[in-house]
């Protein structure tokens, strides 16, 4: 019961973007760190600072 819960969980966390950082991070290291002139990631306010403005870009109308 308590495994299913904790996918339960996962899952909420993953379609919200809870875990977009975690996700980040993960993507990051994997694909990122093989180079020496790679950025360090980002921080996680950056990170969500940077997400935000994606998602809202473009997005004019007052409701």
């Amino acid at each position: 019961m308590l495994r299913m819960l904790k996918k339960l969980w996962c899952y909420v966390r993953h379609v919200s973007g809870d875990d977009a950082y975690e996700q980040y991070l993960k993507h990051h290291a994997e694909f990122h760190q093989a180079t020496v002139d790679a950025p360090p990631a980002l921080s996680r306010k950056e990170f969500f600072k940077l997400w935000q403005d994606s998602k809202w870009k473009g997005i004019n109308r007052c409701c």
